[in-house]
């Protein structure tokens, strides 16, 4: 049974001295409620920038979080703090499927992530470090975000950077510069500082549009539309359920070292309760979820681990989706803003992949761990496509990751048979 209810820590003022707010327990409520919408703050700026960016209505993006993180503290019995925010990885396949056929990719993907999440909880998650060790993972992870990279520069001259470069350099800019300027919470906001800034600046230049803001009600339902699975597209969404296993899994781990808690156990019900988040929002046309690192920054700086405040979040972004001005808001945002900001996003999620590497000291002298990443991530940047006699289109983060998984794991194993094998990374 999920937790109905947390213990007042301490005097209900701050976390004592040398200790935590543990997920059970909780301050007094005014300051619980507060620190639930530095959650929402934190969050903000990358979950509605996705849906900026693909084109998926903000309001039904936020309504489907909101619904995610309440689904996914149940599912964890409270016992795991967590926000299910729009996730990067479904950028890429959303912009390359066919029309109207994203839902569908959306809705796939997370039933699969659901399906990995059981089988976790029943078998441990000892399996997926042998199916992805860290030089897979990564590399999956950093080819996503490499293969956005023409995204970012704009498909066509009225998109992305080139869109506007003044105003894009400007919120690159700003977005670098806040987060060394600033300390504490606000420096983990550059993303939303920089768009703000872009956006005042491409205001002031008269390239921002407030027809459609002025036109929306204070007040109204999100905009719900039902999935089409289109077979073709389906190939650019398998991957993103690796890089929504990695993530949710180094959520639980950071989690844990910082409460000090074993919460491997957990690995299984996080995976399940995101599969499940995230196949809601495809069943009703919102972006896909997955758990939120801006936040572990909110929990860290706070000491405040307490499921408490993610309800509260929860029941902030929940009240946000009901406004559709919030939402033409957030759609009049000018494309250079979006491209400065994606410049950076893009960037981050290749650098990830790196970032993965290196934690887990990936020995790229070993030619198995070289040649896995170097075919992958070349196939990925240049977007290599195949297309089958049926018709079946996949393309470079589908191809990449087959050639990440299926070279690394006939490699070592042809290594091992000959007794040239290092040990595994």
């Amino acid at each position: 049974m999920a937790r109905t209810g947390w213990q007042l820590h301490g005097d209900g003022r701050a976390a004592s001295p040398g200790a935590v707010v543990a997920p059970e327990e909780r301050l007094a409520w005014p300051r619980t409620v507060g620190i639930g919408l530095q959650h929402v703050v934190a969050m903000f700026g990358s979950t509605v920038l996705v849906p900026a960016i693909t084109g998926f209505p903000v309001a039904t993006t936020l309504f489907f979080s909101a619904i995610g993180t309440a689904l996914f503290l149940l599912i964890t019995r409270n016992r795991l703090p967590s926000y299910l925010g729009s996730s990067f990885a479904f950028i890429a396949p959303v912009l390359g499927s066919a029309a109207g056929s994203a839902t569908g990719g959306i809705l796939v993907t997370g039933l699969l992530l659901a399906v990995v999440g059981l089988a976790v909880h029943v078998a441990g998650s000892r399996w997926i470090d042998v199916v992805m060790p860290p030089v897979v993972t990564g590399t999956i992870v950093a080819l996503i975000g490499l293969n956005l990279a023409p995204a970012a520069w704009g498909t066509t001259e009225d998109s992305g950077f080139r869109a506007d470069p003044v105003t894009a350099v400007v919120t690159l800019l700003a977005i670098a510069l806040t987060s060394v300027l600033f300390r504490g919470l606000l420096g983990r906001l550059a993303i939303l500082v920089g768009v703000v800034v872009g956006y005042l600046v491409a205001a002031v230049r008269g390239l921002v549009s407030w027809e459609a803001v002025g036109a929306a009600d204070w007040v109204g339902l999100p905009t719900f539309t039902a999935p089409r699975v289109d077979v073709s597209s389906l190939a650019l969404f398998l991957p993103v359920v690796f890089v929504l296993v990695a993530e949710n899994v180094g959520h639980v781990k950071s989690v844990a070292a910082m409460t000090g808690r074993d919460l491997d156990p957990l690995a299984g019900r996080a995976l399940l309760a995101d599969g499940l988040a995230t196949t809601l929002a495809g069943l009703g046309g919102g972006s896909g979820t997955t758990t939120y690192a801006e936040n572990i920054g909110v929990m860290a700086a706070t000491k405040v681990y307490s499921t408490a405040a993610y309800w509260v979040a929860a029941a902030a972004a929940l009240v946000l989706s009901f406004s559709p001005k919030f939402g033409a808001l957030v759609g009049s945002i000018p494309p250079g803003v979006l491209g400065g900001a994606a410049t950076l996003l893009y960037g981050m999620i290749g650098v990830l992949g790196a970032r993965i590497w290196v934690q887990n000291k990936v020995d790229f002298s070993d030619p198995v761990n070289l040649t896995t990443a170097a075919v992958a991530l070349v196939v990925g940047i240049a977007n290599y496509t195949l297309t089958t006699s049926g018709g079946l289109s996949f393309e470079g983060i589908a191809l990449g990751t087959v050639a990440a998984i299926g070279l690394y794991h006939l490699m070592r194993a042809v290594a091992r048979a000959r007794g040239t094998a290092a040990p595994a990374a």
